[in-house]
Order: C-alpha cells, then structure tokens, then sequence
C-alpha cells in the first residue's frame, strides 16, 4: 500500500510541475507576450482551445527565402526539419528548395503520414506572409506566419490550437502531442532557420509541374 501512495503522489507531482511549470513555458517556446497575444489568422477557427502555443524564432533571411521550405514540408515531401528518424521514417529531409512542390494551394494536403491518412489541408496562405492548415481529423489549426524584421531578417512564428476530444480515443493522441509537441516543434523552427539562412536565395521560380 505504501508504495502505491509513494507512486501516486509522485504522479501527482509530475503533473503538477508539467503543468506549472513546463506546459506554459513551451506553449511559447522562443515567442514573445506581444506575439503569444496577438490574435492571428485562424484564430476564430477554434475557439476556446486546450491546446494552444505560439512559438517562433527570428531568422536572418527574408520572407521570401523562407517561404519556399515552408510549402514543401510534408511527409513524403521535404519532411519536417526535425528528427527525421521519429517523424520521416528516417528519410533525411530536403536540404533544398524543390521546385515541383512550390505549387501548393488551398485544399492541397500536407500529409504527416506514407498514404496521407493523418494530415492537414491548406485551408488558406498569402505567400511569403502566412499559411494556415486545419487537421483533417480533430480539426485543430496550425498558422505559419513571417513578420519581417526590416529587409534582411523575418521572425517565423507557429501557432496550434487544438480542442481535445475527451469522448473519443483520439485524445490519448493529443494529450501525448501536448507533451511531446515542443520537442518537434523547436527541432522543425531551428531547422528551417538554418536551411534559410545557409542556402542560395531563391531564384524567383514559383514551381515545377510534371
């Protein structure tokens, strides 16, 4: 009996620090307060969410050098940026700008899976400023936005809401992602910020169809 109170209270503790202490500090991980408040496209989309972080990192490059890896992320497309062995099935993402993805549009479907069963759908973007996809499945929304910093640097920002569905077992799902997110997520911003800070501008093509 003993033990089983030792093992309960320390649960209780670890989630009493995750939630205290470390959820609020990776809900805006890298972001400002100004940038966390900010209402941004999408918003309205889901409202009064459990989920909802707003990250970012400041990038020296333009807009427009960050745009194009940006639209070609996807499973099966570029990747994610992150940790390929986790997310990509160990295929190692791109390293440069790939032409025939530059053509995304509303209704297109970012895949996060080999046959596109779990994915996101291009519900909205204005180039070289914002993107908004909306899963396929819970609903929730994730917005890329570029602010730029003067001519030659550009903050990138990310922003999730998710409402949890605590009637369906999809949300053993969500709640893992709204510890493990931040892992991912910081790994994906870092990546695309050395991608474009390192790589060629690009060359003005918009895309390449087969």
């Amino acid at each position: 009996m003993a033990y089983l109170i030792a093992a309960a209270i320390a649960v209780v503790v670890m989630v009493a620090t995750y939630l205290v202490w470390i959820r609020p500090w990776h809900l805006r991980w890298g972001a400002t307060e100004e940038e966390s408040a900010t209402a941004m496209v999408g918003d309205d989309i889901v409202a009064r969410p459990h989920f909802a972080a707003t990250r970012a990192v400041t990038v020296e490059a333009p807009p427009q050098a960050i745009w194009p890896w940006l639209v070609q992320m996807g499973f099966w497309r570029a990747g994610w940026y992150s940790y390929d062995w986790i997310d990509h099935l160990g295929k190692a993402s791109a390293r440069r700008i790939i032409p025939a993805l530059q053509c995304l549009k509303a209704g297109d479907v970012i895949p996060f899976t080999p046959k596109g069963i779990l994915g996101m759908r291009v519900i909205g973007l204005e180039p070289n400023r914002w993107m908004l996809w909306q899963d396929k499945r819970d609903g929730g929304t994730w917005l890329w936005r570029l602010d730029p910093l003067g001519e030659s640097r550009t903050r990138l920002i990310a922003r999730r809401r998710i409402r949890y569905r605590w009637n369906s077992p999809w949300v053993i799902y969500q709640l893992l992602q709204d510890v493990a997110d931040i892992v991912m997520m910081r790994k994906c911003l870092l990546g695309i910020k050395a991608r474009a800070e390192s790589a060629p501008q690009p060359d003005g093509r918009r895309c390449e169809q087969d």
